[in-house]
C-alpha cells in the first residue's frame, strides 16, 4: 500500500513565486498604482533586499518618474552588483538626470565594483553635442583600459555617441570604426549616419558603396543626406535605386522636394505613395502652407481629415509653424477648430505654437486667449504672447506683460524675452525705458546682449532721431556690427535725412555687402530727399555701371483662403486691370481730402 505523503509548500516560497509572476513585466510597467501595490507586497514579503527583485523595481519606478523614490529602493541595497548599479545609472539617464548618473557610474567604481559593457553604453546615451566630446573620449580611454572593445556591441555605441558631437566627434568615430576588426550593420549605419549629419555626403556614398550588405535604414539614411543638401536630382536618383521602400523613404524624398520649394514635384510623389501615414500628410500640408499656397494647404487638410486622421502632437506645431511663417491665419484657425472639435488635450508645447501663430499672424485677442489658459505656462509661452503684442505696435501692453513675468519666481527673462522687449519699446517709441532695460540685461539678469539686441536698441535710438548716440553705440559694441546693424543705422540716416551720417554708414556697409541694391537705392533717396539730385545722379550711374539693380519690393494678402503677393508695377494677376483701376480711384479719394505724395 502506497502512502501519499503531502508537501506543503512554505508560505514564503509561494509569495515569492506569486511576485516572481508580476515582476516578470514589471520593468515595462508604468502603472504608478499597480508598482506601489508590488513595492508593498515586496516589503511584507521582506525582499527588498533581493539583488533579483530591486533591480526590476526600480526599472518601474523609473518608468513612472518617481526616481526619488527609485534611489530610495537603490540606497536600502548594502552591496549592489553591477546590474543595480546599471540599472540605476540608466533610471537617470532615462529621466535626464545625467550628472547623477555619472555620479552612480563614479560611485560604483569607488566602492570596487567593475563595470560592464552595459555600464559604458547606458553612460553614452547621456552624451549629446559637441560640448560633450570630452567626456565621451573619458568614456573610450575607459572602455580601451577595461578591454571592452571587443564587444562590438561597445564601439558600436561608441561611433554613434561620437557622431552626435559634431565634426570632431565624426573624425573620433572613424578612427574607432577603422580599429574594428568586426563590423556588423549597425556599425556601417552608424558611422555613415554622423557623416551625413555634418555635411560629408562624398565620403558617405564611398562607404555606402563599399558596405557589404545595406538595409533600408542606410538606404534611407543616404537618401536623407541628398534631400536635406537641396541635392535633389541626387535624391531622387537615388530614390529610383532603392531596391525596397518604406514610408519613411517616401517621406523622406517628399519632404526634399518640399523643402526645395518644388511643391509640383513633391505633389506627385505624395500622390503615388502606396501608404501615407501622419507624418507624411504633414509634411505636405506644412510645406503648401510655408509657400503661402492656402487652398491647396487646407483642402489637404481637410482630405487627412477625411480618411480619418487626426492631428497629433507634431503635426499641430508643424503646420503652426507654417502657418505663423506665411501668415496663414485661415488653416490656423481650422487646426485649431480640430483640436476643440475632437478634445484634444494641448500640451503646453502645442499651446505655444497656438499663440505664436495667432499673434504672428496680428490675431492677438485669440492669442491672448489661447495664453491666460494655459495652466503651467513656460518661458517660450510668455515669449511668444510677448513678441507678438511687440510686432504689432502694443508697446505699453507687453511691457505690462513683461512686468507680470517678472512676478513669476520659477521663471526667470532670457535673451529672446528681451529681444521681445526691446521691440516693444522701438514700436512704442519708448527710448528711455529700451535704454534702461537693455542696460538691466547684464546687471540684473546676467545675460550678456548679442547683436539681436544691439540691433533692437540701435533701431530704438534711430526712430527716436538719436543717431550721433545710435552711431557711437555701434562703435562700442563688444561684437563685431553685421550688415544688419549698419543697416538699419542707414534707414534711420533715411527717415531724418542726415545725409552726412549716411554716407560713412554706407562706407562700412559695402565693406559687408558690396552687391547688395537696396543699400545704394536708400543713399540714393536719402540725396533725393535732401535735393541733392547731382549725387541722386552720380549714384544711379554708379549702380548701372556695377551692374548692381534694385529687386522690387513685394507684399501679399491673404483672401479666401489664398494668398496674392504683388510687386511694383506687376500685371501677372489675373484681375491686375480691376486692382489697378481701384488704386486710381483711391489716389484720386485721397487727393479730394487733401492727401498729397512727398
Amino acid at each position: 500500500m502506497q502512502m501519499c505523503v503531502s508537501v506543503r509548500t512554505p508560505k514564503w516560497v509561494s509569495s515569492r513565486r506569486v511576485l516572481e509572476q508580476k515582476l516578470s513585466q514589471l520593468h515595462k510597467c508604468s502603472n504608478l498604482s499597480q508598482v506601489k501595490q508590488i513595492h508593498a507586497q515586496i516589503i511584507r514579503a521582506n525582499l527588498h533586499h533581493d539583488l533579483y527583485i530591486v533591480p526590476k523595481l526600480v526599472a518601474a519606478l523609473s518608468l513612472c518618474r518617481q526616481l526619488a523614490l527609485a534611489v530610495n529602493v537603490f540606497d536600502q541595497i548594502q552591496e549592489p552588483n553591477v546590474h543595480l548599479y546599471n540599472t540605476m545609472i540608466r533610471a537617470h539617464i532615462q529621466n535626464s538626470q545625467t550628472s547623477q548618473a555619472f555620479a552612480t557610474f563614479f560611485n560604483m567604481q569607488s566602492n570596487g565594483v567593475c563595470p560592464d559593457n552595459f555600464t559604458y553604453s547606458f553612460l553614452l546615451k547621456a552624451c549629446y553635442g559637441r560640448n560633450w566630446l570630452p567626456v565621451v573620449q573619458m568614456i573610450h580611454n575607459h572602455i580601451e583600459k577595461f578591454g571592452f572593445s571587443s564587444d562590438i556591441f561597445v564601439p558600436n555605441s561608441l561611433i554613434d555617441c561620437y557622431c552626435k558631437c559634431g565634426p570632431l566627434g565624426v573624425s573620433e568615430a572613424k578612427k574607432v570604426f577603422n580599429a574594428m576588426g568586426v563590423r556588423d550593420v549597425v556599425s556601417w549605419n552608424s558611422i555613415i549616419g554622423g557623416l551625413v549629419k555634418v555635411g560629408e555626403l562624398g565620403e558617405a556614398r564611398q562607404l555606402f558603396d563599399e558596405m557589404p550588405e545595406r538595409d533600408l535604414v542606410t538606404w534611407n539614411t543616404m537618401l536623407d543626406g541628398y534631400s536635406k543638401a537641396r541635392l535633389m536630382n541626387e535624391a531622387f536618383e537615388f530614390f529610383q535605386k532603392m531596391p525596397e521602400r518604406n514610408v519613411v523613404s517616401w517621406s523622406i524624398i517628399v519632404a526634399g522636394y518640399s523643402k526645395a520649394g518644388d511643391m509640383e514635384m513633391a505633389r506627385m510623389l505624395f500622390d503615388k505613395m502606396p501608404v501615407k501615414n501622419l507624418v507624411t500628410w504633414t509634411i505636405i500640408i506644412a510645406g503648401y502652407a510655408e509657400k503661402g499656397l492656402a487652398k491647396e494647404a487646407t483642402s489637404l487638410y481637410d482630405e487627412m481629415e477625411k480618411v480619418g486622421l487626426k492631428p497629433d502632437e507634431g503635426t499641430i506645431i508643424s503646420i503652426m509653424a507654417a502657418c505663423a511663417e506665411s501668415g496663414l491665419l485661415g488653416l490656423g484657425e481650422k487646426v485649431h477648430a480640430s483640436i476643440k472639435r475632437n478634445r484634444y488635450k494641448c500640451s503646453v508645447q502645442v499651446s505655444n505654437s497656438l499663440v505664436d501663430m495667432y499673434a504672428k499672424c496680428g490675431s492677438l485677442n485669440k492669442a491672448y486667449e489661447v495664453f491666460s489658459r494655459i495652466t503651467n505656462k513656460d518661458l517660450v509661452s510668455w515669449n511668444a504672447m510677448l513678441h507678438g503684442l511687440a510686432i504689432h505696435g502694443h508697446g505699453e501692453k507687453a511691457l505690462h506683460l513683461f512686468s507680470e513675468l517678472k512676478k513669476e519666481e520659477r521663471l526667470k527673462p532670457d535673451p529672446v524675452t528681451f529681444i521681445a522687449v526691446l521691440c516693444a519699446c522701438t514700436h512704442a517709441g519708448l527710448v528711455e525705458e529700451g535704454l534702461r532695460f537693455f542696460h538691466s540685461m547684464e546687471s540684473e539678469y546676467g545675460i550678456v546682449p548679442q547683436v539681436e539686441h544691439y540691433g533692437c536698441v540701435i533701431d530704438l535710438l534711430g526712430r527716436g532721431g538719436r543717431l550721433n548716440e545710435a552711431f557711437d553705440l555701434v562703435n562700442s559694441m563688444s561684437l563685431e556690427p553685421n550688415a544688419v546693424i549698419w543697416g538699419t543705422l542707414l534707414g534711420a540716416c533715411r527717415v531724418h535725412n542726415d545725409v552726412n551720417l549716411a554716407r560713412e554708414v554706407l562706407d562700412r556697409l559695402v565693406k559687408l555687402e558690396p552687391s547688395d541694391p537696396g543699400n545704394f537705392s536708400m543713399l540714393s533717396n536719402i540725396y533725393a530727399a535732401a535735393g541733392d539730385w547731382d549725387s541722386v545722379a552720380n549714384m544711379r550711374l554708379l549702380m548701372r555701371s556695377t551692374g548692381i539693380q534694385k529687386r522690387s519690393g513685394a507684399s501679399s494678402i491673404e483672401v479666401d483662403d489664398e494668398v496674392h503677393e504683388f510687386t511694383v508695377f506687376d500685371e501677372s494677376h489675373p484681375q491686375s486691370d480691376k486692382i489697378y483701376q481701384m488704386i486710381g480711384r483711391l489716389s484720386q479719394d485721397l487727393k479730394r481730402i487733401g492727401y498729397f505724395q512727398k
